[in-house]
C-alpha cells in the first residue's frame, strides 16, 4: 500500500475516498436495526439486500489478495464483512420463524456453497493472472448484476410520480461512491474495478435527476394492483399539502398497523438494495466497489 500512494498518488486519493463514503454507506442501515432491536421485531423487510452485500465484500477480498494494486479494496471490504454479518445476525434473532429459515438458507447457499465453489474453482483450474482475471470477471458480472437493481425502483417513481421510496441521499453518496471508485480502477489500471461503477455511476445519476422532476410532483392516482418490485398492493396515492404519500394496502390485513409496517419494510428494502459492490455497496460496483 506504501508503495502504491507512492508510485499513484492519485489512485490512493480516491481510494481513501471510497473508503469514507462506502464507510458511510454502510452505517447507512443502523437506525433501521436500532428500530428492530427496541421493537424486537424485522417489521416485515427482507434480508437479502444484507446477504448480497456480504457476499459481493467477500468477493472483492478474494480479488483484491491476488490482484494487490487495489489493496484499498481489503480494508473496506473487511469491515463490510464485519457490519453485514452483525446485520444479518440481528435479523436472524428478531425475525419471524420462516424469514430466519429463508435467511439461513440463502446464506448458506451464496456465501458458503458458490462462494467456496468460486474459491476451489479458481484455486485448482487456473493460476497466476488468469486466475485474478477470471475471478475479476465474476466481479464485474455480480457488481452489474447488483447496479441493475434501482431499474424496478426508478419504474417505480416515473409511475407513481413518487419519490416515497428512492431517498435522495443514500442515491447521492452512492454515485459519490460509484465514482470515486471507478477513477481509483481506472488509474490502479484495474478495468474489474472501474468497469461496473460507470453503470453505477449512470444509474445513480438517473435516480437523483427523477428525485429533482418528481419531488414536487403530485402523484398520479392509479388504480389498486399487486405490484412485483414492492410485493405489495398499491391501493391509492394520495398527494397532501406537504408532499405525496404511497398507501400500501394488504388485502389480507387492511389494518393501519399492518400497513405502516409493510411501507417501513418496503422502504428499508429500497433503501439498502443498492448495498453491495467494490466497496461491498451496490453496495459496494464498490460500493459494489
Amino acid at each position: 500500500m506504501a508503495v502504491l500512494s507512492l508510485d499513484h498518488p492519485w489512485a490512493f486519493a480516491f481510494g481513501i475516498l471510497g473508503n469514507i463514503i462506502s464507510f458511510m454507506v454502510y452505517l447507512a442501515p443502523l437506525p433501521t436495526f436500532y428500530r428492530v432491536y427496541r421493537k424486537k421485531s424485522t417489521e416485515g423487510f427482507q434480508s437479502v439486500p444484507y446477504v448480497v452485500a456480504l457476499f459481493s465484500s467477500m468477493l472483492w477480498i478474494y480479488y483484491a489478495f491476488l490482484n494487490t494494486s487495489v489493496s484499498l479494496l481489503i480494508t473496506i471490504n473487511s469491515f463490510g464483512c464485519v457490519i453485514e454479518t452483525i446485520y444479518i445476525v440481528m435479523y436472524i434473532i428478531y425475525a419471524p420463524k420462516k424469514a430466519k429459515i429463508f435467511t439461513v438458507k440463502i446464506l448458506f447457499l451464496l456465501n458458503v456453497v458458490i462462494f467456496g465453489l468460486i474459491l476451489l474453482l479458481t484455486l485448482f483450474l487456473s493460476e497466476g493472472p488468469r486466475r485474478a482475471r477470471i475471478l475479476g470477471w465474476v466481479c464485474v458480472a455480480f457488481s452489474v448484476s447488483v447496479f441493475v437493481a434501482p431499474l424496478s425502483v426508478i419504474r417505480l417513481v416515473i409511475r407513481t410520480k413518487s419519490v416515497e421510496f428512492m431517498p435522495f441521499f443514500l442515491s447521492f453518496f452512492l454515485t459519490l461512491s460509484a465514482v470515486a471508485w471507478f477513477f481509483y480502477g481506472l488509474l490502479s489500471k484495474d478495468k474489474y474495478v472501474a468497469l461496473p461503477n460507470v453503470l453505477g455511476f449512470t444509474f445513480g445519476v438517473a435516480q437523483m435527476v427523477l428525485y429533482l422532476i418528481y419531488r414536487n410532483k403530485k402523484p398520479a392516482v392509479i388504480e389498486e394492483c399487486k405490484d412485483p418490485e414492492l410485493g405489495v398492493a398499491i391501493g391509492k396515492i394520495s398527494a397532501t399539502e406537504k408532499g405525496a404519500e404511497v398507501h400500501p394496502i394488504d388485502s389480507k390485513s387492511p389494518s393501519s398497523s399492518d400497513e405502516e409496517s409493510s411501507e417501513q419494510g418496503e422502504q428499508s428494502n429500497n433503501d439498502h438494495a443498492n448495498i453491495s459492490g467494490n466497496g461491498g455497496v451496490e453496495s459496494t460496483g464498490n460500493v459494489e466497489v
